[in-house]
């Protein structure tokens, strides 16, 4: 008689520091939500199981899952301690666990000696470094212990590929790239609600058509330079009528935007919004006249893709992945040059047949992205890396 011995369920665990309170603002926060949301229904299928941190001491969305076959949280008072757990704690618990892989949707944690897959969206802490030195160092180690020690690495976009290529010398065959996508049943050409949008304006005080800016304001997103821009423009067509409305948390480093913002003495109006209910996000979003992204870097620009999925005409930076994300349909410009953001503002207001253009095209590419091939994408990779450390 021959005995065969039964391989067992790989198992991946998953960091979810991306999903707590303090990253709600952020790409990163959605990103894990939704694979999470995916890994949950499709875990069975793929032969794994998946193992999700969660904590009941701490404020994070990981929380609100519940088991599933193949999908089996794993309770740890460790996640609420944020320095512990990034330093060496979520790998020491991934190990206790016994998962034959960690996967860590962002570069958060250290993961020595444990499989890991690791998702590095961009090198904004190498290429545009931020905050205090010791700050940027300890983000900067994080960045090369995941490219040198994690068994695969996944990117947002190709151009991100390139950069961890060319700055740590990744082999091409560790990195895979995986286009995020956007919320279908939020951001799509649906009517708008005229009641909400109108009360919304008004509670921000916005009173005439506007371009718009979602996002974190921090230093890549050149949001100095935007409003520069936008002044330029206003001070030469005093027949535009429109403000320039910028919705998103203050970051970091963004003193300068502010003052921007706020000299009365320019042409035009600035409104910082500052971060909003989702609901009104998306309000704000449908009833923009136009949206600008004058980004100097992005690993992949959610609100780019969101702005285009609900038809808003848009126009965006030539800098990193943004020509590769928009597919090349949109207007664009040097991000470093006022000058030439201003005329590709001026252009886009002066006329409705590009802002259709624009409309139409950015709709047609927004539809290529969907979270279900994302999360499929992801797991086929992480149930393979898994099946072969699990031998």
């Amino acid at each position: 008689m021959i005995f065969r011995l039964r391989r067992k369920t790989p198992r991946i665990a998953v960091d979810t520091w991306a999903l707590g309170s303090y990253a709600r603002n952020h790409g990163i926060h959605v990103y894990a939500g939704k694979l999470l949301t995916y890994f949950r229904e499709m875990a069975e299928s793929y032969g794994v199981e998946i193992m999700p941190f969660v904590s009941p001491c701490t404020d994070n969305d990981a929380n609100r899952f519940a088991p599933a076959p193949g999908f089996s949280p794993r309770v740890t008072r460790l996640l609420k301690a944020d320095r512990q757990w990034r330093y060496g704690g979520a790998c020491a618990i991934s190990a206790l666990s016994g998962a034959d892989l960690v996967f860590s949707p962002h570069c958060t944690s250290f993961y020595f000696g444990q499989p890991s897959v690791i998702t590095i969206h961009d090198l904004i802490p190498v290429l545009m470094p931020f905050g205090s030195r010791r700050a940027a160092s300890r983000l900067q180690t994080l960045l090369w212990t995941a490219a040198h020690f994690s068994r695969a690495i996944i990117t947002d976009s190709q151009h991100s590929k390139e950069d961890i290529m060319r700055i740590y010398g990744v082999p091409e065959s560790k990195i895979s790239v995986i286009h995020l996508a956007y919320d279908k049943e939020f951001f799509n050409t649906g009517p708008n609600d005229a009641g909400h949008l109108s009360a919304t304006k008004t509670r921000l005080g916005i009173t005439r058509p506007y371009v718009l800016h979602t996002g974190v304001i921090k230093p890549n997103k050149n949001l100095k330079r935007l409003i520069q821009a936008y002044r330029m423009v206003m001070g030469r067509r005093s027949d535009l009528e429109v403000d320039l409305v910028l919705v998103g948390s203050l970051g970091w480093e963004y003193d300068d935007v502010v003052a921007a913002a706020n000299d009365s003495t320019a042409p035009g109006r600035v409104v910082m919004a500052g971060p909003l209910r989702h609901e009104d996000m998306i309000t704000l979003l449908k009833g923009a006249h136009m949206v600008a992204m004058p980004s100097l870097y992005e690993g992949f620009c959610l609100p780019l893709l969101e702005s285009m999925a609900c038809g808003v005409p848009t126009i965006a930076s030539n800098a990193s992945c943004l020509p590769e994300i928009s597919g090349g349909v949109l207007r664009y410009f040097d991000p470093s040059s006022v000058t030439e953001m201003a005329d590709a503002l001026e252009e886009a207001l002066s006329s409705q047949e590009l802002r259709t253009e624009l409309s139409t095209r950015g709709v047609q590419r927004a539809a290529d992205f969907d979270w279900r091939k994302c999360a499929e994408q992801t797991l086929s990779l992480l149930a393979r890396v898994a099946g072969k450390n699990g031998r």
